[in-house]
């Protein structure tokens, strides 16, 4: 049984570098990886799918190379690669295969506009192993098909990148120094303490 995991990214850029990273581990065999498509939302409101492989162009291939094969038969190679082509790309566009381009339409009108989502299908993977890897460049679970327990693992792991984030001081900026110098305080007003400062 196939096992479907959508994770919605801040932008493009780092959905598809989690794709990368998806085939990365693939050829690891860390992850029996089924389909992957990066859905963005444009600024527009547009819906675009980046799929990993084009079945037009696959069907095309196939169908060039058996159209040239029985063109031979019948001493007409390039006409019968040129029927083939066609007739192959014709079949590869109606063919769906992985993830259901309107179920993936469908839940990225969700997402705000300029940010994407990865949609992984894969049949087996090393979840100890894959998760953290993902997890790394952060995200927002959208929805799995996983077991509780292997859901609440990829969340948790999801949400400590994001948390390990948000605590990190941004780049650039000076550590806080601690202060050293005191005001002089008027006689009988109380001491302040090293409160939180006020906005």
């Amino acid at each position: 049984m196939s096992n479907l995991v959508v994770v919605a990214y801040n932008d493009l850029a780092t959905a598809n570098q989690v794709r990368e990273k998806l085939f990365e581990l693939s050829r690891e065999h860390l992850v029996d990886l089924e389909d992957a498509v990066v859905v963005e939302r444009r600024e527009d409101g547009k819906i675009k799918l980046h799929q990993a492989v084009s079945n037009p162009a696959v069907g095309a291939a196939g169908g060039a190379l058996w159209g040239g094969v029985i063109g031979l038969l019948f001493l007409q190679p390039l006409l019968g690669a040129a029927v083939g082509a066609a007739a192959g790309a014709a079949g590869g566009a109606l063919t769906d295969t992985g993830i259901n381009d309107n179920f993936m339409r469908e839940l990225s009108h969700n997402l705000r506009p300029g940010a994407a989502a990865l949609f992984a299908l894969f049949k087996t993977a090393a979840h100890d192993k894959v998760f953290p890897r993902i997890a790394e460049y952060g995200g927002h679970l959208v929805q799995t098909s996983l077991s509780t327990a292997d859901e609440e693992a990829l969340r948790e792991a999801l949400e400590a990148t994001a948390t390990a984030r948000a605590s990190a001081p941004a780049p650039g900026a000076a550590p806080e120094s601690p202060q050293t110098t005191e005001t002089p305080q008027a006689p009988g007003s109380p001491k302040t303490g090293g409160g939180a400062p006020t906005l």
